[in-house]
């Protein structure tokens, strides 16, 4: 194993350069390893859909830029890697509170990164991700 190959400044350095609705996802990153990724989405009341529980595109973002901090943590700084897919299943309905997405990258090619994605409601500590997980996603990033 390896060091990280992007720092957690680095990372939110890409995405607030390369997108601007980033501000629209308060997200942190708790950590950053050599293929994986921890990170946080803050609740807003915005968030919320019809039945008092999280959105899926709310979900569906977390679950992509968490997938995006693993991936260039293996690859290094670089603004023009894009999903090229992202397949998510939602599990069951998390409650209006923090949620936490762990991202592991199975597998770097010359063209294509894959890897998967947990996402759980915050528990007690900061970035911890309590059971059950409310989604499960794999995703696809292209290399350019």
């Amino acid at each position: 194993m390896s060091e990280p190959l992007i720092t957690i400044a680095q990372f939110d350095e890409i995405v607030r350069a390369t997108l601007p609705v980033a501000d629209a996802h308060p997200y942190s990153v708790v950590s950053l390893g050599w293929g994986e990724a921890v990170v946080r989405l803050d609740y807003r009341d915005a968030m919320l859909r019809a039945g008092g529980t999280l959105s899926g595109p709310t979900m569906f973002t977390l679950a992509d830029t968490a997938l995006y901090a693993a991936v260039l943590s293996r690859i290094g700084y670089e603004p023009l890697a894009v999903t090229s897919n992202l397949d998510i299943h939602f599990l069951r309905k998390p409650e209006p509170r923090p949620l936490v997405a762990r991202a592991r990258v199975l597998r770097v090619g010359r063209r294509q990164a894959v890897g998967t994605i947990e996402i759980a409601s915050e528990g007690g500590e900061r970035g911890v991700l309590i059971e059950p997980l409310v989604a499960h996603a794999t995703g696809t990033y292209a290399r350019p």
